[in-house]
């Protein structure tokens, strides 16, 4: 019997920002990059501090993170069984002075808060669309104790 392939858990890609007098610009994910699977939707979230948006896990989609404004931390935790980072746990701090592409594989809870006084917003890139009608999210509280983290904000959802 094959053993179950499982996708890297803590896989990121580091962001390069070409900056000059206009202003800047930042490539996130391209077709032709290694962390790339296959596109589904790109969205934007908004966290503001005080404020967690944790836990949930995908059984279908893969999610790709990055933090255009404020910052924030991202969590995942792997809790696939078998999976050879099983029970790890990675956190990222991610701004504009550390701009990072996190790549969430599924059945990986996941997690962010805003950090500081500033909203977190996240761009959001998925593998597979939002289905209203069948949803592929599975959460828990965000202070759940299958999860040894606590978060900073005391507020979650």
């Amino acid at each position: 019997m094959k053993e179950k392939e499982y996708e890297d858990a803590f896989i990121t890609k580091e962001l390069t920002i070409h900056s000059d007098d206009r202003g800047f610009l930042m490539e996130i994910l391209r077709m032709d990059d290694p962390i790339y699977k296959k596109f589904g939707q790109v969205y934007i979230t908004c966290c503001e501090p005080g404020f967690v948006k944790a836990w949930h896990y995908h059984r279908i989609k893969t999610d790709y993170f990055t933090c255009i404004n404020g910052t924030a931390r991202i969590v995942v935790f792997d809790d696939r069984d078998g999976s050879p980072t099983y029970g790890e746990l990675k956190e990222y701090i991610v701004n504009k002075d550390n701009p990072v592409l996190v790549k969430i594989p599924t059945g990986c809870y996941h997690g962010f808060e805003a950090v500081g006084k500033e909203d977190a917003y996240i761009i959001s890139i998925t593998t597979e669309p939002y289905h209203h009608e069948e949803l592929d999210e599975y959460r828990i509280p965000f202070n759940d104790e299958l999860i040894p983290f606590e978060w900073d904000g005391k507020t979650g959802f």
